[in-house]
């Protein structure tokens, strides 16, 4: 089976063509438990698979976490995607993908940056979590419909934080009863005007990522609505520098933009052995 291996600031995919059909959805997640293992295989945080669009879109795209489950949507993912689609031919420089969370339209920046347009925000409320006996403030929102759920903490003193007591917090909160489809877990620290450092402890991976498109757009989303940043805005994350862009109609937010990197790694041949383990 051929591959491509790409990167959106870290956050790091298989792609797979799928647009005949050949693979059904079982196959394809468990090709993605088989394929992302990091020691027994290529290793990524997800796989994505480039299927044929049902509506009016370029094409589809199905995105499956490391441990096989179906995922809403993935912004780095698409960010990646779109810089396939307009490398092998598939779309242009501008595009429009269809994902389980609706449709992402994506642009070229040059050559390897490109912007997203994420899905709608919505449901943003601030809630006061118990976790082991201590109360811990956050936000929580969904990007998209089915909504991909997040919780925004803001952790000072983000970058110095003891990485086992850090991986500890986001699992408990990933958990929590508050969140019925659980939460990526997105810890942001302040660093500057208008940028932030975050770490992102993700569904699916069940651990931290380089990166997390959607935890990036939705942190600065819910950031700029409780007023502590404005409506442009860096945030740099363990594998290099995202930006977030609102753009508004009066107060409401019409565009939820996302702009990064999209890396081409390589391409290759997974043998038949590899894929049937």
């Amino acid at each position: 089976m051929r591959f491509t291996k790409m990167n959106g600031a870290g956050n790091d995919f298989i792609l797979v063509e799928n647009l005949h059909g050949e693979l059904s959805q079982q196959q394809l997640s468990r090709l993605a438990r088989t394929l992302c293992d990091r020691r027994m295989s290529i290793g990524a945080d997800g796989l994505m698979a480039i299927v044929p669009a049902k509506a009016n879109a370029d094409f589809g795209m199905l995105f499956f976490n490391c441990d096989g489950t179906l995922g809403e949507m993935c912004g780095n993912g698409a960010r990646c995607i779109c810089r396939y689609g307009y490398e092998t031919g598939l779309a242009g420089e501008t595009q429009t993908v269809e994902t389980t969370a609706g449709l992402v339209t994506g642009a070229r920046i040059d050559a390897k940056n490109y912007r997203i347009r994420l899905p709608d925000p919505v449901g943003l409320q601030y809630l006061a979590l118990d976790v082991d006996g201590k109360k811990v403030g956050c936000m929580y929102l969904e990007l998209g419909n089915p909504g991909i759920p997040h919780a925004v903490v803001q952790y000072p003193g983000l970058r110095e934080a003891d990485e086992r007591e850090l991986f500890e917090f986001g699992r408990r909160l990933r958990y929590h009863p508050a969140f019925p489809k659980g939460a990526n877990v997105n810890f942001l620290e302040k660093t500057g005007e208008n940028r932030f450092y975050e770490r992102t402890w993700e569904r699916g991976v069940e651990d931290f990522t380089y990166a997390c498109g959607t935890g990036t757009g939705a942190s600065v989303y819910a950031l700029a609505e409780n007023r502590c940043c404005g409506d442009h805005v860096e945030v740099e994350v363990k594998g290099g520098l995202l930006i977030v862009d609102i753009v508004r109609e009066g107060k409401k937010c019409k565009d939820l933009l996302l702009t990064g990197p999209a890396s081409m790694v390589c391409a290759g041949e997974a043998f038949d052995e590899a894929i049937s383990q």
